[in-house]
């Protein structure tokens, strides 16, 4: 087959890696891509939102299937977009409709999901700027610290975690009155605050029937011991250790089965990965939110531990086949660091040179943001490179991914090195 993967991070370059492993792609295009997946497949220069240029390229290469790996393609209707085009209708897409991609393009359309498939979630309740004034007394209701999210797409960073109820509602008028977020923030949901331990479970569909990927758990803030500014993930550990049979149990039967068949009930056209953020309360999952395609970082620690070939999972996806499959999961843990820009998550400057990615050994690279300037790799990102490893566990796993940083070089170069030792 000719597979056309659009995206250009790391969860990208790890699908690229996994892909390009299965006898079934013979030609992977990836756009746009990066330094990493240019070094294994071909680079395509279009736009993930530019449908047309899309389509102009899958006609022209006689592209057989289309895997997406960003949100932002899904929710602005790429399936759909395939789906109703004559030219393009036999071309599976691996990923869900619109509507089905509005469990992240909203969180209010989510919640409402959540609470009609009786789902365990946080109470809530969502305002705008008309009803500002509404949503600081609903604040006043609540309990210390106080969860706003902007409701639409706002690159992981529309959530913010405000302990004084003063500042609460002074960040509830700049986020729905002075746009904080831009148009994500013109509906704000505001959530009651779970305390418990976070993990991200990721399930595969084809709308019917499932399969349950490994678990991982990854690590949003900038410093050490959880600290600093929310970023797109520092690293992450799969499986979680802590996830015991009793749990995962919990996990399936009260959400990943009601979500699967509340997509059914709702004629939701699903194709695609559910990422399910939970929270573990007492030993109770509950879900704080979807994401509608795989966690990055947390795909440089799940797919590597995928045994099965993941072209014939997206082949049994597209055809409603995905029962027939069995999922083998590598025993071993596997962990990655993510290396960043200085100044991430603020500003950052790139073109950085990086050096020593030759010496690393008994770990795989995978590219998040570079590029090749002159056969050289620079920095052309916030989140440069995941280090990735396995291990008989995770702290045997992450030894070998901060040993192998250690070879690697790069003007302000800045990584987390407390990854996992919150589960010691």
């Amino acid at each position: 087959m000719t597979i056309l993967l659009l995206g250009s991070g790391g969860r990208e370059h790890a699908f690229a890696w996994k892909m390009i492993q299965s006898p079934l792609c013979d030609k992977l295009f990836v756009a746009p891509g990066n330094a990493g997946t240019a070094a294994i497949a071909t680079n395509v220069d279009v736009s993930i939102t530019d449908f047309d240029a899309i389509k102009t390229f899958v006609l022209a290469e006689k592209v057989e299937m289309v895997v997406v790996g960003p949100e932002d393609p899904l929710v602005k209707g790429i399936y759909d977009f395939f789906l109703n085009d004559e030219q393009l209708s036999h071309i599976p897409v691996i990923g869900p409709s619109k509507i089905g991609a509005q469990l992240e393009g909203s969180k209010e359309f989510a919640k409402e999901f959540l609470v009609k498939h009786n789902i365990p979630t946080a109470a809530y309740d969502s305002f705008t700027a008309e009803t500002v004034e509404e949503g600081c007394e609903f604040l006043a209701t609540l309990k210390p610290p106080y969860v706003l999210k902007a409701d639409g797409l706002a690159a992981g960073k529309g959530v913010l975690i405000i302990h004084d109820l003063a500042e609460a509602k002074e960040e509830l008028r700049n986020m729905l009155v002075h746009q904080k977020f831009g148009a994500a923030s013109s509906k704000v949901v505001i959530e009651e605050f779970l305390d418990g331990i976070e993990l991200s479970c990721f399930v595969l569909t084809d709308g019917k029937s499932y399969k349950i990927l490994p678990t991982a758990k990854d690590y949003k803030r900038i410093g050490e011991g959880d600290t600093g500014l929310n970023t797109g993930g520092m690293g992450a550990v799969s499986p979680v250790p802590y996830v015991d049979a009793v749990l995962m149990e919990k996990i399936e039967t009260r959400i990943v089965k009601p979500t699967i068949e509340g997509f059914q009930k709702d004629g939701i056209p699903y194709k695609g990965f559910v990422f399910i953020g939970l929270i573990n309360v007492n030993n109770e999952p509950i879900v704080i939110e979807y994401n509608v395609r795989m966690g990055d970082p947390e795909t440089e620690v799940v797919v590597p531990r995928l045994k099965t070939d993941l072209v014939e999972l997206f082949l049994a996806v597209a055809n409603e086949k995905l029962d027939e499959i069995t999922l083998e999961i590598d025993e071993r843990s596997a962990t990655t660091v993510m290396v960043v820009s200085g100044g991430y998550p603020e500003d950052y400057e790139k073109g950085k040179i990086i050096s020593g990615l030759e010496k690393i050994t008994d770990s795989i690279v995978f590219h998040a943001g570079t590029k090749l300037e002159n056969n050289t790799v620079v920095t052309n990102g916030g989140r440069v490179l995941a280090i990735t490893s396995y291990g008989n566990d995770f702290q045997e796993a992450i030894k070998k991914s901060y040993q192998n940083i250690d070879k690697l070089h790069f003007d302000k170069m800045n990584f987390r090195k407390d990854i996992g030792n919150d589960l010691l």
